[in-house]
């Protein structure tokens, strides 16, 4: 078992997992190479950096240095975090690890699905938490818009309330490496969410209409705001609330970088996983 397991290997998670081994403590950090910071081309207004760095080769150096370290870094997508047995469990597409804490700092979601209905019918049908929502639409026709593994890891979880799950990629082809298999599969992309006042059906560019009582949009990885959600962890203006010491209001998970708001800068990110590294030795070794 990991002293604490860091979901996200940006400046905020590195930072963190280099406070909590330098106090001789055994931590994971967890992640792929999805982030905000490798779109940056030229980052001229960091520390320390006569020149300018682009955001790719920030990142990368940020997870050498905490390999150097000792610090154990793995490229895999976390589908889940559960609470058990005093214990986290987090699962990835193929491996189970279990934590005493748990870091999100996967940075801020941007993952609408910029469907034309959208913003019009959330709340009214359309969610973004299968675990959270999944109970309202029991045995009724529910759609998945997503096209990877995490997309079938929230169609599993609503073929628990219903038999009638389908995914729709919109256009793009199923990518998936886990062993999950989800039966219904609608590849045309999507023209727009359809309802008077729920959602009703899905019209596709070639015309069809697929009726649906809700929908769930599942694109690309999970964020911090999904995990947070689905611990029950207090969210603001799409923010997950921490306190001076990056604690969430659920024992045993923090949260730090762009995922807990106000300004959105690596200097900031940095700051926070310093903090919040600090702030998990001092509660594990009773200082």
């Amino acid at each position: 078992m990991y002293d604490s397991i860091i979901i996200g290997k940006g400046p905020a998670g590195i930072s963190t997992a280099i406070y909590i081994s330098r106090s001789n403590l055994k931590c994971l950090v967890i992640g792929n190479d999805i982030t905000a910071l490798k779109s940056a081309k030229k980052i001229e207004n960091y520390y320390g950096f006569e020149e300018p760095i682009s955001g790719e080769e920030l990142f990368k150096k940020g997870i050498e240095q905490a390999k150097k370290q000792g610090i154990e870094v793995k490229n895999e997508e976390v589908l889940d975090i559960e609470y058990g047995n005093d214990s986290y469990i987090v699962k990835t597409v193929n491996n189970t690890y279990k934590a005493k804490t748990i870091v999100l700092a996967t940075g801020k979601s941007r993952k609408n699905a910029n469907i034309i209905g959208e913003e019009e019918f959330i709340g009214k049908g359309i969610s973004y938490c299968a675990i959270c929502d999944g109970f309202f639409f029991k045995n009724k026709n529910i759609a998945v818009i997503g096209n990877g593994d995490y997309a079938l890891h929230e169609a599993r979880i609503l073929h628990n309330v219903s038999d009638n799950v389908t995914i729709f990629t919109n256009g793009k082809p199923l990518k998936k490496t886990s062993n999950i298999e989800i039966k219904n599969v609608i590849e045309g992309r999507i023209d727009r969410i359809r309802g008077e006042k729920r959602v009703e059906n899905i019209l596709l560019e070639d015309k069809r209409s697929i009726p649906v009582d809700g929908i769930f949009i599942a694109q690309g990885t999970a964020s911090s705001i999904d995990f947070a959600k689905k611990l029950g962890i207090i969210i603001k203006n799409n923010n997950i609330i921490v306190n001076e010491n990056m604690e969430t209001n659920v024992p045993g998970v923090y949260a730090a970088g762009d995922c807990t708001g106000g300004l959105l800068q690596i200097s900031k990110a940095v700051y926070e996983g310093a903090k919040c590294g600090l702030s998990i030795a001092k509660k594990l070794k009773n200082i």
